[in-house]
């Protein structure tokens, strides 16, 4: 999408700060994934916190018209959300389920991950009460260290699981720990053999899970022997690159997030003018600055000041001084055609220039989940194909 195509989806009446999805490039990623994957693994298309930013509905939509087999949330309020809005997949509900939670995930047919023998036992006499039988996956902690059943305590959890009549186990999953990263794989390879040692003690005991499910995005692309029968893309689905060890990449797969906004208002200082909170950049010549409708509160970040960048008209124009709470400013003393409604890319392309979350990313030490997660409910979500 070029700005003259997102121009129209922005109303002249409101403050011009927006996030825009490709739903098209959403679906193309899928597709790119899918491909991975021989013909009938399925796809579990995680979704969960607001599908990294992204809008959870929206998304999950867009997913299931490209054939998503089942959708994964971390809290059971995510999977209802997905419900009222009419997505009839199943939803796995990967963070498990907290007291309370036992009477919704039945009414709403969300399946659960369970961690813990008590979750089990909770689960079952909700069932038990109602008269049902309600589905469930088992995580195996193989070496995240999170949560789960570890191998050791699998055989006890075993003999509580068969007392438990009114719960049936019909999946297995487990989580990599670094599964992007080189320098593990041997520990990558360990995690999977253990998984595959648990589904085999499962099954030896009378317990048959129809679905395996190990490879989180990274793994989906590195680990063949990680795909099971059902693979779970997160990062890879929403287009981005930092999930991947460096030089790795998939063909066909695009950011799906574009983070925009309009110049305020442009000023002329002096050398020696400050800018911003605790006078953290002052000018060194005469400059032009632009401030932008855009802070903290709307997820970008503080820890850009004095060392993120934008672009304007095509060119890049460095953020100066502290990024404040609703406010950012940067230098355009060498983009002289810059005025007040000048278009700003904050995260996506202009012209042969662009600024993905993974760059985003990598100037504020952290990962591109984190940044578009950031980006808060104050800035609307535009969605176009």
């Amino acid at each position: 999408m070029n700005l003259s195509d997102a121009e129209t989806f922005i109303s002249p009446n409101v403050r011009p700060t927006v996030a825009i999805i490709d739903l098209d490039k959403l679906a193309s990623n899928f597709r790119a994934i899918k491909a991975l994957c021989e013909p009938d693994t399925k796809i579990l298309a995680v979704v969960k916190a607001n599908a990294y930013g992204h809008g959870a509905v929206e998304c999950s939509k867009t997913l299931a018209a490209a054939g998503a087999d089942q959708f994964g949330v971390a809290i059971v309020e995510e999977g209802i959300e997905l419900r009222d809005a009419g997505i009839s997949q199943p939803i796995l509900c990967i963070g498990g389920i907290w007291p309370g939670d036992e009477e919704r995930v039945i009414r709403h047919n969300i399946t659960p991950v369970i961690l813990t023998t008590e979750m089990a036992e909770r689960l079952n006499r909700a069932a038990a009460e109602r008269q049902t039988t309600v589905d469930v996956h088992l995580k195996l902690d193989t070496g995240m260290g999170r949560v789960g059943v570890v191998l050791d305590e699998l055989p006890s959890f075993i003999d509580t699981l068969l007392n438990l009549k009114n719960i049936r186990v019909t999946g297995v999953m487990t989580h990599f720990a670094a599964a992007n990263d080189p320098n593990e794989t041997e520990f990558t390879e360990r995690q999977i053999a253990d998984f595959y040692r648990g589904v085999e003690l499962l099954r030896s005991r009378g317990i048959q899970p129809e679905i395996l499910d190990m490879a989180n995005s990274p793994a989906a692309v590195l680990y063949k022997s990680s795909h099971g029968n059902m693979i779970r893309p997160g990062g890879l689905l929403y287009g981005f690159g930092d999930i991947l060890p460096s030089g790795s990449r998939v063909e066909g797969i695009e950011p799906v997030m574009s983070l925009r906004t309009k110049v305020a208002m442009v000023k002329d200082v002096p050398a020696g003018a400050s800018i911003g909170y605790a006078r953290s950049f002052v000018t060194q010549r005469a400059s032009r600055i632009a401030t932008l409708p855009i802070g903290y509160n709307d997820g970008y970040t503080r820890s850009l000041s004095n060392k993120g960048e934008v672009l304007i008209c095509g060119k890049a124009a460095p953020v100066i001084g502290r990024i404040s709470m609703d406010w950012t400013t940067v230098d355009i003393t060498g983009i002289p055609e810059v005025s007040a409604g000048s278009d700003v890319i904050l995260i996506g392309s202009d012209g042969s220039e662009s600024i993905t979350a993974d760059d985003v990313a990598a100037q504020c030490g952290t990962i591109s989940y984190e940044i578009t997660c950031g980006i808060t409910s104050r800035i609307p979500r535009i969605y176009i194909k």
